[in-house]
């Protein structure tokens, strides 16, 4: 009797539930026929609201398994729970529960079987190849196996799929004509036979591809594969009856057929596809972008377009500006679960930086075009600025519009707050089933406005929506014109627009230098942009003989030449040397040069820093201990033994702190003065003794009353003291008292990049490699390599970087619930290094670049072998990224270690607090690798 309710009931009602679940999903999958189809549709974008057909299926095949422990559905039971969790999202918990139906039933065949397919495909979405291919060996080497071929129709659709995403098509082959000779039903057979083609295609077995298309083409298919099977029959067909195809005259003609209108934007990319295998440029754009204006109802079809369009300009056309605009419209219209959305948006993330360099020389171009006109003239241009900005901010208010009305219908599934999300039978309520209407819809009508007329998908002014995203002709098309809009009474920000022309005019020769530095530095970051992100050694050459020719009198050229040197070593090895000859001739005392003499200096210079690390420890221990004598007995040794290190400003900067000690104010101010004389680059300590020297100028009557410039009993001022928070009693100037003490503070700039450095592109912090393989001077941060890669420490005499764990889950320890307390954190592997002399060097940096803005920097241990210096409070991750990408240039004279005994990452208050061992350390520096810097 419970084999018999079971069965037809429980077990029947269960299937039929999960049946017309992935119907459902099947109607509301969107296949994209430009790529290899997947294998099933049984899967969309879950929400987090709860699903009643699922929950129902998990509810009986509970009853089963506790009410029917008698009848001998047990295994049936639980692969009923598997496949639920399955649709569902929940794909841990699905891959377990078809683990234990193969272990608990291997009698079953038909049943093990299943579970292995279904446990495949789970896998596959967990990205865990190695098991998805061990669980497959398993189901194929069953004695059975052989026997009941018939049984195994599931395992084969399921390495089917294994082979595409592992890109096997060889094998994958060999998988679908096995699965489509088992198949269950004819449309998997119709599906699965389309597949097969494609991966005959790729395989260039083209006379296979070109019968399976043929017969797709004339089979009961849906017309949308027959339109593709016959698209793709065209495309690859070469020879018909003995004749010479055309391809492109066939698929343009093609568009004659009314009933293929709704497929034009399918036509036109595949006529651009074909011009740009036969790299025809200039065609291949016009129907890339034909195919993207014709697409009203595909808009991954759409974000195909834009992406090939992007493509081309990135590669071929070298227009990254160009290729910036057409990807960030690519993400735009671009499903999220689109494959390598990912690797797009990062490409775009990257080039913004080069963006970026461009607009700051166009607008320090135009200031200087301003400022040497006469001011009648002056005037009128800017008039005509301002009203260009107009027009350009009505096109953004435009796209603004658009968007929230794209919100607005994508978030209609949403619940209103207050209101259940189950339990209650009204459709508004239910995030599942409106999610599912709207996907329905979509898949019929396309993406429509809430507007009238909606049902006409030919309209001047259509807005697309796209995905809760904007895609109005103007947000969307990086071409798009925009329309006739007048200037009105509600014009946004001229004036302040026009305010900040004439603010920011160079109309001083001090202010012309300032906006030829800022113009100087944005080529050089676009010429270390093309050498070291796009690897595009002609541009990189052009812009580097650029910066020559405009600024010709620039001392900071050494780095330029080396660059030109390496880059030419491979193309033209005159200009080679030439750029050496200039670099040894010029600057022979740089690091560069001797780079270039000796080969070792490398290797030279490391074993130098670290020595000189550990004998700049030992002063600084000598020196928070008070031992002033000391401390410049030391320091002098220091420099007779080390006269060439680039830390020496460090040394000077310590013994003239400690002769403040020492001596009246006088001689304490001509040795700050020397300082900034013999290191006026220097970007850690000139700053710093720069405000000392301010302090002293604007207190100098009362400084010069006192026996020592700097006391051991000031309380109030500790001007001259680094930021002890992590001393409970500060080294320097301890209980010292000053009546109406007048403090100068500077202001705090931005510094000026060295020559060859260029800043971090967000949301990534990693330092790059060197120009050469035997560069070490080159200390350049650049966009981390994806994620999933495992990363190498970095050679001597760079920063160190994270070295990221093998790939597994994301801990869901950490989140960033604590938007507002971020903290920069130096993570130190070793737990006895004493780190006073780092911190130290962090709190000159503070003090210079962060001066009264409460940055503050304390240590904390995370177990026994990880020390974590955490700077902070820093309010927003675009603040942290901003404190990251200033002192991570200065941290190798910063930190006194070993390079490769620090690494850096961002974290939140809430996630530090949770910090308490190694393992937590290693969860979170996965987590802030896979989640933090993709925001």
């Amino acid at each position: 009797m419970q084999n018999l309710t079971t069965h037809y009931n429980i077990l029947y009602n269960a299937n039929e539930l999960l049946r017309l679940k992935q119907e459902a999903y099947a109607i509301s999958s969107l296949d994209q026929y430009g790529d290899i189809l997947s294998v099933y549709q049984d899967t969309i974008t879950h929400t987090d609201a709860a699903d009643k057909d699922l929950e129902a299926v998990i509810t009986k095949a509970n009853t089963i398994i506790s009410e029917k422990e008698q009848s001998k559905y047990g295994g049936d039971a639980y692969l009923l729970l598997g496949k639920a969790n399955f649709l569902d999202g929940k794909f841990f918990n699905a891959v377990e529960f078809f683990s234990y139906v193969i272990r608990s039933y291997p009698a079953d065949f038909k049943l093990t079987q299943e579970a292995a397919a279904w446990k495949v495909r789970g896998l596959l979405y967990l990205n865990n190849y190695k098991e998805a291919k061990e669980t497959l060996d398993s189901a194929f080497v069953n004695p059975d196996s052989t026997k009941y071929k018939h049984f195994s129709g599931a395992v084969y659709a399921a390495a089917l799929q294994y082979d595409i995403k592992t890109q096997n098509y060889a094998d994958g082959i060999a998988a679908a004509n096995n699965a489509i000779a088992y198949a269950d039903t004819k449309l998997q057979k119709l599906r699965w036979t389309f597949i097969l083609a494609q991966l005959q295609e790729l395989n260039n077995q083209n006379a296979d591809a070109l019968a399976n298309y043929k017969s797709l083409a004339k089979s009961n298919a849906s017309f949308e594969m027959a339109f593709n099977a016959e698209l793709n029959r065209i495309r690859i067909e070469e020879m018909h009856n003995g004749v010479k195809v055309n391809r492109v005259t066939v698929l343009l003609s093609l568009l004659k057929d009314e009933n293929n209108n709704e497929f034009n934007d399918q036509i036109y990319y595949q006529v651009a596809q074909l011009y740009a295998a036969d790299k025809d440029v200039d065609n291949a754009l016009q129907y890339y972008k034909l195919s993207a204006a014709k697409s009203l109802k595909n808009q991954n079809q759409k974000g195909l377009a834009y992406l090939r369009i992007a493509d081309i300009n990135f590669n071929t056309n070298g227009d990254y500006v160009a290729a910036k605009n057409y990807y960030d419209s690519t993400l735009l219209v671009l499903a999220t679960t689109y494959p390598g959305y990912q690797a797009i948006k990062k490409k775009g993330e990257n080039l913004q930086l080069l963006v970026d360099q461009f607009e700051i020389i166009a607008h320090e171009d135009t200031l200087q075009l301003l400022a040497k006109m006469d001011e009648p003239t002056r005037l009128k241009t800017m008039d005509d600025m301002v009203d260009a900005r107009i027009l350009q901010q009505k096109v953004s208010i435009a796209n603004s519009t658009a968007a929230v009305l794209a919100t607005a219908l994508a978030n209609a599934g949403g619940p209103t707050s207050g209101n259940p999300t189950t339990g209650n039978n009204f459709y508004f309520y239910n995030a599942a089933a409106v999610s599912k209407g709207l996907n329905e819809f979509k898949r019929r009508w396309g993406n429509r406005n809430l507007e009238d007329d909606w049902r006409r998908s030919r309209q001047t002014a259509v807005a697309n929506v796209v995905g809760g995203s904007p895609a109005s002709a103007g947000a969307a098309d990086p071409d798009a014109v925009p329309g006739d809009l007048r200037k009105s009474s509600t014009d946004i920000a001229a004036g302040n627009y026009r305010q900040s022309l004439l603010q920011n005019l160079p109309l001083t020769p001090v202010l012309m230098a300032q906006s030829n530095t800022r113009t100087y530095n944005a080529y050089l970051e676009i010429a270390n942009f093309y050498r070291d992100v796009l690897e595009d050694k002609n541009e990189a050459i052009i812009n580097y003989e650029l910066l020559l020719t405009k600024y010709p009198e620039d001392r900071g050229k050494a780095p330029i030449y080396y660059s030109l040197y390496r880059l030419y070593a491979d193309k033209n090895q005159a200009k080679s040397t030439e750029y050496k000859n200039r670099l040894l001739k010029e600057f022979p005392e740089t690091l560069y040069a001797k780079v270039i003499i000796d080969p070792d200096y490398s290797k030279k210079i490391s074993d130098s820093d670290a020595q000189f690390n550990e004998a700049y420890n030992k002063v600084y221990a000598l020196y928070s201990q008070r031992q002033y004598s000391q401390v410049i007995t030391q320091t002098d040794a220091l420099l007779q033994s080390y006269p060439g290190n680039k830390m020496l400003s460090q040394i000077y900067y310590l013994r003239a702190i400690a002769n403040g000690h020492l001596q009246k104010v006088e001689p304490f101010r001509a040795e700050l003065q020397q300082i900034v004389s013999t290191y006026p680059n220097d970007e850690l300590v000139t700053p710093l003794v720069k405000e000392h020297l301010a302090y002293v100028d604007a207190n100098n009557i009362q400084l010069a009353t006192q026996t020592v410039a700097i006391t051991d009993t000031d309380t109030s001022g500790l001007y001259f003291s680094p930021p002890v928070e992590y001393q409970k009693d500060a080294v320097l100037n301890r209980g010292r008292t000053f009546a109406a003490v007048q403090v100068i503070q500077t202001p705090v700039t931005k510094p000026v990049e060295k020559p060859g450095a260029i800043p971090i592109p967000p949301p990534v912090i990693k330092p790059a490699a060197p120009a050469g393989k035997d560069s070490v001077v080159n200390n350049n941060v650049v966009a981390a390599p994806p994620v999933t890669k495992p990363v190498d420490v970095t050679a001597p005499g760079q920063e160190p970087q994270v070295v990221i764990p093998p790939k597994r889950t994301v801990s869901n320890l950490f989140n960033e619930r604590d938007s507002t307390d971020y903290y920069f954190v130096v993570n130190v592997n070793t737990g006895t290094t004493d780190l006073s002399s780092s911190r130290f060097g962090i709190g000159q940096f503070n003090r210079t670049k962060y001066q009264g803005q409460n940055i503050a920097h304390k240590l904390k241990n995370a177990g026994p072998d990880n020390q974590l210096i955490y700077v902070g409070r820093l309010t927003s991750l675009a603040a942290a990224k901003a404190y990251a990408r200033n002192i991570i240039p200065l941290m190798p004279q910063i930190m006194k270690l070993p390079a490769d005994k620090y690494s850096f990452f961002i974290i939140t208050q809430e996630n530090l607090d949770k910090l308490a061992g190694q393992k937590l350390l290693d969860e979170y520096i996965y987590y802030y690798q896979q989640i933090l810097l993709n925001q």
